[in-house]
């Protein structure tokens, strides 16, 4: 009858909440982008999930009409992702449409994302924001994104890959050189760090380093 939409932890497991783990605990099909990395989470929390599935961008057509017709019977379907909140950047968009179409109960179980993290963390102004997901890997895109993004009187927060990074940072500092950025990576995770400052100084800190893992960046107004 219903589809709990459950956000899990984006890197310190103790981050999920009393509430994602009951829901986890009650489901009867648990719905996950990556059913190993999952299993981890739930071996942390001594869960023994009664069924689990894989949910992914892969498989969504098919799966879709699947989930449905077990949401709108008795079982309680919970959709979680990798890692954070589904439909950021992630699976779950079209489920969820689907299900709100249908008209099964859609339940929110809010918990960890790495847009809020890194913007509260960033030190840029958080009165008013805009999250816009990954940058464009295509360069005309891209420019066209950052033009927007500088004319934009407002924080604006996305995700970039560590093997774009660098470039992504030298036309950050060719299009908007003027404003305060901040560099998020690996948010609750062993290696967390935050580099703020103009492009040009963030560049400057990262030196040669190669940056790792998962990557936001903070763009001020």
């Amino acid at each position: 009858m219903k589809l709990y939409v459950v956000s899990t932890p984006i890197g310190n497991l103790d981050d999920i909440s009393f509430r994602a783990v009951k829901a986890l605990k009650d489901a009867d099909i648990i719905a996950a982008e990556d059913t190993r990395r999952t299993r981890i989470l739930l071996n942390h929390c001594s869960i023994r999930p009664k069924r689990i599935i894989s949910y992914n961008e892969a498989n969504e057509k098919k799966r879709i009409a699947e989930l449905l017709s077990l949401a709108t019977s008795e079982a309680s379907v919970v959709l979680v992702s990798d890692s954070g909140t589904p439909c950021l950047s992630d699976p779950g968009f079209k489920l969820v449409r689907e299900a709100v179409e249908k008209g099964v109960d859609v339940v929110p179980v809010p918990g960890p994302s790495a847009v809020l993290p890194a913007l509260v963390a960033s030190g840029l102004p958080t009165d008013s924001f805009a999250f816009y997901g990954f940058l464009p890997k295509k360069e005309g895109k891209k420019r066209a994104l950052l033009d927007k993004i500088r004319a934009m009187d407002e924080t604006v927060i996305v995700y970039e890959s560590p093997y774009r990074i660098a470039k992504s940072l030298e036309k950050i500092a060719e299009i908007m050189p003027e404003k305060n950025i901040c560099i998020a990576r690996e948010i609750t995770k062993r290696f967390e760090e935050f580099i703020r400052g103009k492009p040009a100084e963030v560049i400057e800190k990262i030196g040669k380093r190669v940056l790792k893992g998962e990557i936001v960046i903070v763009i001020g107004k």
